[in-house]
């Protein structure tokens, strides 16, 4: 009878599960998959994405306009997206009895709100499958003693052989995963934070924590860096789809400016500030009498509307009439392209996302096998892979992990 192909799986997350599950019902009885978490929790990310609601995917079909919701990976990524995409994925789940539901900004989640439907759903195809779940015990070393084949030590000091390895350890700088890979001949690009919200000492904003401006466009002036989105201002400054996309667009050029820099914000985007100063002299004319404080021709809520009219060096209670030229085209300055000043970062709740990982031009994006170690593959955000919010980080897991679990599956059942 012939030897059974073993494949070993480092990492228990998204990506990890997934390739986990594609590759032992691929192979199903001619092998084992045994997937090594070094924590005590797997799949613990899927678990508070989206706030506890799991925003698993991304309602973008066509690989080529999904590739553009990253900023590193999304080139590399068009080929595997015609492989397996959203759609895909959502098929996968309903397959397995969980329906999802898409949200008007084409956000997907399961039906139930629940990130536990799609944890349950995810640990039952692996058992199913017949994945081996090892937590606690993670992969300390790799070695590779031969085409296709791996000497691993794990944390506890036991040592094994596998003819497949996977390393879908995720971004964190602390794992294991980064210095395997190094040690096997992978190069690695600096990682840094992706998504993250912007830290600001501004009276302008000073217990407004909680106010949301439904679309603005944010920039760094300086750079090409520019998005637009909703904003959200917190207790610590500025976030929102907006601002974390900039981040992501921008992780590389704002660490080297240790998240120190000038950012414009036009809370108005039809507008800029000449056409603005000319429609708010069209309101003063038409509304003489009426409070310049407690009332806005200008669709942002009224307190960051006050905020901008005092910052614009004019009494709340002034009249229309009472207000100069050069005070209202100060206005229209502080809300078409208002200056703000960042001076540091958070992580996006605990949503840890990294650019930077396993330089993909080492790396085969049909089977996500290393194209410098026979049998060697990656997954997930090990990889210099990363996307904006919305489900775009956990698709690009699904993907990678799917095409990985395949590929290890077809060389394990192969004739070498």
């Amino acid at each position: 009878m012939a030897e059974l192909t073993r494949v070993i799986i480092a990492g228990g997350g998204a990506a990890g599960f997934f390739a986990a599950i594609a590759c032992a019902e691929r192979l199903g009885p001619a092998g084992t998959v045994t997937l090594y978490e070094a924590t005590a929790h797997p799949l613990a990310k899927v678990r508070i994405s989206g706030g506890g609601r799991c925003n698993v995917t991304h309602a973008c079909y066509d690989p080529r306009e999904l590739s553009r919701r990253y900023p590193r990976g999304g080139r590399e990524l068009i080929g595997a997206f015609h492989r397996w995409q959203p759609r895909d994925m959502i098929a996968w789940l309903v397959d397995r009895g969980v329906e999802t539901k898409t949200e008007e900004d084409g956000r997907v989640f399961p039906a139930t709100d629940e990130s536990e439907t799609i944890v349950d759903c995810l640990r039952q195809a692996a058992l199913k499958a017949g994945v081996r779940l090892e937590t606690c015990r993670g992969l300390r070393h790799a070695e590779a003693t031969g085409p296709g084949s791996f000497w691993v030590t794990l944390t506890d000091g036991s040592a094994l052989r596998a003819e497949r390895l996977l390393l879908a350890t995720g971004g964190n700088r602390s794992s294991a995963g980064f210095e395997i890979a190094r040690a096997l001949g992978h190069g690695i690009e600096p990682l840094v934070p992706s998504l993250f919200t912007f830290h600001l000492d501004d009276a302008r904003l000073v217990g407004l924590s909680g106010v949301a401006v439904e679309d603005v466009t944010v920039a760094v002036p300086g750079t090409k860096l520019r998005e637009g989105g909703a904003l959200l201002v917190t207790h610590w400054g500025l976030s929102g789809p907006a601002i974390l996309r900039l981040s992501a667009w921008g992780a590389r050029e704002l660490a080297g400016r240790n998240y120190e820099f000038p950012l414009t914000v036009n809370f108005y985007p039809a507008h800029r500030p000449e056409s603005l100063l000319t429609e708010l002299t069209s309101v003063r004319a038409r509304n003489p009498r009426k409070q310049l404080g407690t009332w806005s021709p200008v669709p942002v809520p009224q307190r960051l509307w006050e905020r901008l009219v005092a910052a614009a060096g004019i009494a709340p209670t002034a009249p229309w009439t009472a207000v100069g030229n050069a005070p209202l085209a100060a206005l229209a300055r502080q809300v078409t392209a208002a200056e703000f000043r960042v001076v540091g970062k958070s992580l996006f709740k605990d949503e840890f996302v990294t650019c930077g990982g396993v330089r993909l031009n080492e790396v085969d994006f049909r089977t996500m096998e290393s194209r410098l170690r026979p049998g060697l593959h990656f997954a997930g955000e090990i990889l210099d892979i990363d996307g904006v919010t919305g489900g775009f980080n956990f698709q690009a897991a699904w993907t990678t992990g799917w095409l990985a679990g395949q590929a290890m599956a077809e060389r394990g059942a192969g004739p070498g």
